[in-house]
């Protein structure tokens, strides 16, 4: 008799299920074998090393453990798969090597998906399957519900994002996107770190909600009785920092926008925000090349990606001005524009959406990208030289006051990162805040001034570049995922009634 994992159940099996299993947890206790008493077991090897190290292991006694995934009883002897962090290995357990009374229990009270534990010596089965012969085996923890279906899998995404335990127990591929995830985040501090860069922690709750376009999550602070939100991005603080003396820095952590989702968005996300003085936004080009190329090598073992059945090339970026790529994709030279009426025409005549309020030139330049341009993105490409009105935070270009020293890179289709040559002049920074907080004031929102960061910048900042770089689409890309959910452990979901 074979058996599998369990089917998907309706309500009223599932229910039959649990019951079952918790009577034979009652039996188990009962016979002085409560398995949740287990405190520890020690084990000392893994499936992934006893079949890569097959010949050194072979005939010797090792301790494994692991989730029961498959039964298949044959009288005296039978077989299973446990699961473990690295994939499955089979064990062979024998009612003469493990004792009539633990065999007994394995046939009758052992279910798929409780946690085990074995001792046994290792050895290659008839038809070639690297085996333990189990000599011990002991029930560690009791799994009240069914696993879904072995090789189905959580057919129901929602069900897969909402139950990710589960998805994980079930689907070794789930698994391994986070193994590489945090293979990712591994490479990019080792690229940081091995060029100097120091890492800070900067605050998550900030006192004042800032001018800026993204909308925070709002909390409040009992003891001070002060209304407080969840940051949306940490680059004013690690500025400070720059002030005070920190050359090179950066941070990896959660940031915090109250907007929509889909499968680029969530509304909690983990960037990477990098600074470094004395350096502009070409020399953060070369840098954002470099990391994509150390972080690719490093996880993937190659520089040529493939995506969603897209070859990603990480060995060309291809540079393309706003203006440019705006005259490549749309047929529209900005250049030829010189007035914020003509551009008004100019939207009104290839069907572009202008917000309220956003109608000058740099509005709609930026409009006709959003439009005509950013989709067909689809190789490594740096878009930059973008209007001031949308770059608040960016040095003006010295030869055009019109436009900033800023980029954004692409990748199919995505907006993977965002840099300046950081404006650190206090006059224009204060400026530029002012009327953005001014403008969002009069849209109904609230909006302040951030004093404590302009304090900063009136005690001088060096020339800097600095960088934002998405962390979950960078893993998107390279494991090959679909949706931003597939590489977060726990997206955000609506909860269920």
């Amino acid at each position: 008799m074979e058996e599998n994992v369990q089917a998907e159940l309706s309500e009223q099996q599932l229910a039959e299920q649990e019951r079952i299993r918790l009577e034979k947890l009652e039996k188990l206790r009962a016979e002085g074998h409560d398995p949740y008493r287990i405190t520890s077991f020690p084990v000392d090897a893994g499936s992934k090393c006893i079949k890569e190290q097959y010949a050194e292991y072979e005939g010797k006694t090792v301790t494994v453990a692991g989730r029961l995934m498959s039964r298949r009883i044959m009288g005296k002897a039978s077989f299973s798969h446990i699961s473990d962090r690295d994939g499955q290995l089979q064990i062979y357990v024998t009612r003469q090597d493990v004792g009539e009374d633990v065999y007994a229990a394995y046939k009758k009270d052992f279910d798929i998906g409780d946690i085990v534990g074995v001792t046994g010596f290792v050895f290659r089965t008839q038809t070639g399957e690297i085996s333990v012969h189990a000599t011990k085996l002991v029930m560690l923890s009791k799994a009240l519900t069914p696993l879904p279906e072995k090789y189905n899998g959580l057919r129901n995404m929602d069900a897969k994002y909402r139950l990710r335990h589960v998805d994980l127990i079930v689907n070794q591929e789930s698994r391994d996107t986070f193994y590489k995830r945090a293979a990712i985040v591994r490479a990019i501090r080792e690229f940081l770190d091995g060029r100097g860069f120091i890492e800070a922690e900067t605050p998550i709750l900030l006192p004042l909600e800032i001018g800026a376009d993204a909308r925070p999550f709002k909390t409040h602070h009992n003891a001070l009785d002060l209304d407080m939100y969840l940051r949306i991005e940490t680059e004013l603080y690690l500025k400070r920092l720059i002030v005070g003396g920190f050359e090179k820095v950066y941070e990896m952590g959660r940031i915090f926008r109250n907007e929509g989702m889909d499968s680029k968005h969530n509304p909690e996300f983990t960037t990477v925000e990098i600074y470094q003085a004395y350096v502009d936004y070409h020399a953060v080009m070369d840098l954002v090349e470099e990391l994509y190329k150390f972080v690719a090598q490093r996880t993937c073992g190659t520089l040529k990606i493939s995506y969603q059945g897209t070859e990603l090339d990480f060995t060309h970026f291809e540079k393309l001005t706003m203006t440019e790529a705006v005259k490549k994709y749309a047929g529209v030279d900005f250049n030829d524009v010189h007035s914020d009426e003509e551009a008004q025409l100019l939207a009104k005549a290839h069907n572009v959406e202008l917000e309220k309020g956003k109608t000058t030139k740099g509005h709609i330049l930026a409009a006709f990208f959003d439009a005509y341009v950013e989709d067909k993105l689809i190789q490594p490409t740096f878009i930059y030289e973008y209007p001031v009105e949308i770059s608040p935070l960016a040095k003006r270009k010295p030869d055009d006051p019109t436009m900033t020293e800023r980029f954004e890179y692409f990748m199919m289709g995505m907006e993977m990162g965002n840099a300046f040559s950081e404006l650190n002049d206090p006059v224009d920074q204060r400026r530029r805040m002012e009327e953005q907080a001014q403008k969002k004031r009069a849209a109904g929102a609230n909006a302040e001034v951030d004093e404590d960061f302009l304090d900063a910048l009136e005690h001088g900042m060096p020339p800097t570049g600095g960088l934002g770089l998405g962390v979950d689409r960078l893993v998107m890309l390279l494991t090959d995922s679909p949706s931003i959910r597939d590489v977060l452990l726990f997206p955000t979901m609506k909860p269920k009634k």
